[in-house]
């Protein structure tokens, strides 16, 4: 690492959230700013991709702006732009990496593509700064659920993965399938907390000589076989009852999975990141088990867990001091596996 500061500006426009941060030494914010579409593609039910491209083209120099003025810096301050160039949905992330590439150039300072999930884990350096690799972190998000070794700030092994649906995907589809709406993940969050997670006893996907994978389908295939069964025999279904024992299945799984893998790799630090790591009941149910196992939990803020910039501001200081540089023809990669180059 070098030894005066470094100033990144960070832009993230992978989904549905127009942000850019300024960060310091990959972990003091200065500026964290975020332009959610949440109240635009609810009327649709989920994300559209056309519109949340056009959307991050409205907003992203204003967003940017207000990152840099908040934190008191102009672009000559910056040593470096770092961008989220994949995973997620292409459009959007070409919005954002024009947009860096555009600023780099024209302010004459190094370009650092950032993987996206490389950016959930380093949202856990911003709060804890004790955090060090190495360490197991748990992914869950929308698109990804993943439990990977954190070998060092650049360095990941994927040891567990979905092989359908992610969770936070599942969450959006069964809150839609109960009528909570979007985004899912908080509405049944809140509505569980009303409802009994023993009211329904839903499965639990365990995958022969993959200890470490996780699945989804089934136990989403099982709340729609539930609904409709209900309908068909005129039975009165209870949202909130509903909600309670799905998430509880969801969490059962990935707490089981976490602490198994902290203990077989020897792990006395677990983090969690993505958008499902601010679900309530994911949290105290892990906090739990981690306290019960001796390991010390990490997870950051639910602003740093949701899409932001400040959290690719973190990933790319460390790929920075790394030596890493993207080229002028860097490229959305929207199917970009964690570990790739």
């Amino acid at each position: 690492m070098e030894n005066r500061d470094i100033t990144i500006l960070a832009i993230e426009s992978s989904c549905d959230e127009t942000a850019a941060a300024v960060v310091q030494n990959g972990r003091t914010v200065l500026s964290n700013v975020i332009s959610t579409q949440i109240a635009t593609h609810t009327l649709y039910g989920g994300v559209v991709p056309e519109i949340a491209s056009r959307k991050h083209m409205e907003n992203i120099n204003q967003v940017i702006e207000a990152a840099l003025l908040e934190a008191g810096k102009t672009l000559e301050e910056i040593d470096a732009v770092a961008v989220t160039y994949g995973p997620g949905l292409v459009g959007a992330l070409l919005v954002g990496v024009a947009e860096a590439k555009a600023i780099a150039y024209a302010a004459e300072k190094p370009l650092v593509g950032v993987h996206h999930i490389e950016g959930h884990i380093a949202a856990n350096y911003i709060e804890h700064p004790e955090l060090e690799p190495p360490f197991l972190c748990l992914v869950v998000s929308g698109g990804h659920t993943h439990l990977v070794v954190v070998k060092d700030y650049d360095q990941f092994e994927i040891i567990g993965r979905t092989r359908d649906d992610a969770a936070g995907e599942a969450f959006d589809k069964v809150a839609r399938s109960i009528g909570l709406g979007y985004p899912g993940g908080p509405k049944i969050d809140r509505a569980a907390k009303e409802g009994n997670p023993k009211a329904i006893a839903f499965p639990h996907a365990r995958i022969d000589g993959s200890p470490y994978d996780f699945s989804f389908s089934g136990l989403k295939s099982a709340v729609l076989n539930y609904l409709n069964h209900a309908r068909m025999m005129g039975e009165e279904v209870k949202p909130e009852d509903l909600a309670a024992s799905f998430q509880s299945a969801v969490v059962d799984v990935l707490v089981e999975h976490a602490i198994r893998g902290a203990k077989e790799y020897g792990f006395k630090q677990l983090a969690m990141a993505g958008g499902v790591a601010s679900n309530s009941a994911l949290r105290s149910r892990m906090q739990e088990a981690c306290k019960k196992a001796g390991i010390t939990l990490y997870y950051p803020s639910p602003v740093f867990c949701t899409d932001n910039a400040a959290m690719i501001g973190a990933a790319g200081y460390y790929e920075f001091c790394k030596g890493a540089r993207s080229g002028w023809d860097l490229n959305a990669v929207p199917s970009l596996k964690l570990g790739e180059r």
